[in-house]
């Protein structure tokens, strides 16, 4: 359940069907080797590769592409129904739809699925056969990525990981546009957990697709969330990093965003 901090708060979210299930992966992927290609050292672009080598994980689902794309032309359709709709801001509108529109272009470029050719590299090949093993880089285990690391310059290993990063970048876009218009389409609102249990159902006949709860940051327990296609349920559970969580025995306010954009 990804998490995120804002200011003064936490929010805690759930995805409610697989596609964003994958989409929040890959964008706490993406975020993962943004932040790794900032460093500067041999263990920064170690993380890089680690970073990288799950997300071509993830792509291995050949029918990953489509999904993006099945999505993207989702909310397009949501967002041309508005164009008439009294009070719209039509030029915001028309910027978010050319963004989609260039989106979806740039993925129809890839004529090949996302991230082949680096499942096709023999070099990240070796290094994904050994990382699925606990301290399998070591040195003596891939003498080729030893190597890489040692002889190379840190700026062309940069390079090169920036390079291969590039493979993913029309995915990237477009998991962020999606994830940025599923959040901000549907504002918080107050909730209370009654000793710290909260259930709501959901309409059926609605896309919904991401629960999102938000707490203070000086609070002492966190939101379990589960859900599926009909109701979910919130658990704010005591935090003890020592012993098993336990449910907050207090009624527990929370902001909550039920979003079905």
């Amino acid at each position: 359940m990804p998490l995120s901090a804002v200011s003064d708060t936490i929010i805690y979210e759930q995805p409610l069907n697989e596609r964003i299930r994958i989409f929040l992966r890959l964008e706490s992927l993406f975020n993962r080797v943004d932040v790794a290609l900032h460093g500067d050292s041999e263990l920064t672009n170690q993380d890089t590769i680690d970073g990288l080598l799950n997300i071509v994980s993830v792509f291995e689902r050949n029918e990953l592409k489509s999904e993006i794309i099945k999505e993207l032309e989702r909310l397009t359709a949501n967002l041309v129904v508005l164009e008439n709709s009294p009070g719209v801001n039509k030029q915001a509108l028309n910027d978010l739809l050319a963004e989609l529109d260039q989106s979806l272009d740039a993925l129809h470029q890839h004529k090949s699925a996302i991230g082949q050719s680096l499942r096709d590299n023999d070099f990240l090949y070796s290094i994904r056969q050994r990382s699925s093993i606990p301290g399998g880089s070591c040195d003596f285990d891939i003498p080729a990525y030893h190597f890489w690391l040692r002889h190379t310059s840190l700026e062309s290993q940069k390079e090169q990981l920036i390079d291969w990063f590039q493979h993913f970048s029309a995915a990237k876009v477009a998991i962020e546009i999606t994830l940025r218009l599923i959040r901000s389409g549907t504002g918080f609102g107050q909730s209370l957990a009654e000793s710290g249990f909260y259930q709501q159902n959901l309409d059926s006949s609605q896309p919904n697709q991401l629960i999102r709860v938000k707490v203070p940051k000086s609070v002492e327990y966190y939101p379990e969330i589960s859900g599926g296609k009909h109701r979910f349920t919130v658990r704010f559970m005591r935090f003890d990093i020592n012993q098993r969580p336990q449910q907050f025995g207090d009624d527990v306010p929370f902001a909550l965003s039920c979003c079905s954009m």
